[in-house]
């Protein structure tokens, strides 16, 4: 578990251009540098939580903790804001099957150094569906697929994961790892991502 949360950390940092983790006794802190997110601090457990939520009053900053909402809202004060419940997953990278988009699509990966985007688009070059693995030693974090709404249940997401898939285990990755919302997780869970940890999102409100 705690290989799996160290793993989306770096992945994370890497996908979205911040600094390196900075390893702290009760997890890992990175310093994002965006307005409402200026913060974030991943924690491996429930025990640091009330210590952490008492000692920090910088507006942007975030605690994720591998834990329930349930379990997370009791040990914050009320200054916090909980987000929607998220699901910490992972998957064996491997021979999976391809999946390839219909006739009125195709879809192009690009790399910059170790961060590949999938793009599809419509016949037209209307954009339809993205995604980006970011692929860290051994493993690979899948970050930011979407799909436009005009686009959806298409199967275009399962067209995104196969392709981010496919060139994070040609650049090594043995294991790909995401944080899904409530909505993500069918969908990742018909592919055979396992749910790892439930976890839980709280800020400070910047001003």
């Amino acid at each position: 578990m705690i290989q799996i949360v160290t793993d989306w950390v770096w992945g994370w940092a890497l996908s979205r251009g911040t600094p390196d983790p900075v390893e702290e006794p009760d997890g890992y802190r990175i310093d994002v540098g965006l307005p409402r997110h200026r913060v974030r601090h991943v924690l491996l457990d429930l025990g640091s939580v009330s210590g952490r939520a008492a000692g920090i009053s910088e507006p942007g900053t975030w605690l994720k903790v591998c834990a329930a909402p349930d379990q997370v809202r009791p040990a914050l004060g009320p200054r916090w804001t909980l987000s929607a419940p998220e699901y910490l997953m992972s998957i064996e990278l491997g021979d999976h099957p391809a999946v390839t988009p219909s006739d009125h699509y195709t879809v192009d990966v690009r790399s910059n150094g170790a961060v590949h985007d999938a793009v599809v688009r419509t016949t037209g070059g209307e954009h339809a569906a993205k995604g980006r693995a970011a692929v860290h030693r051994r493993a690979a974090v899948i970050d930011m697929v979407e799909t436009d709404p005009a686009h959806r249940r298409r199967g275009l997401g399962s067209v995104v994961m196969s392709e981010l898939s496919r060139v994070a285990s040609e650049r090594g990755a043995a294991r790909a790892v995401l944080v899904a919302t409530e909505a993500g997780r069918a969908l990742y869970e018909q592919l055979g991502w396992t749910v790892e940890s439930p976890i839980t999102a709280a800020h400070l409100p910047a001003q």
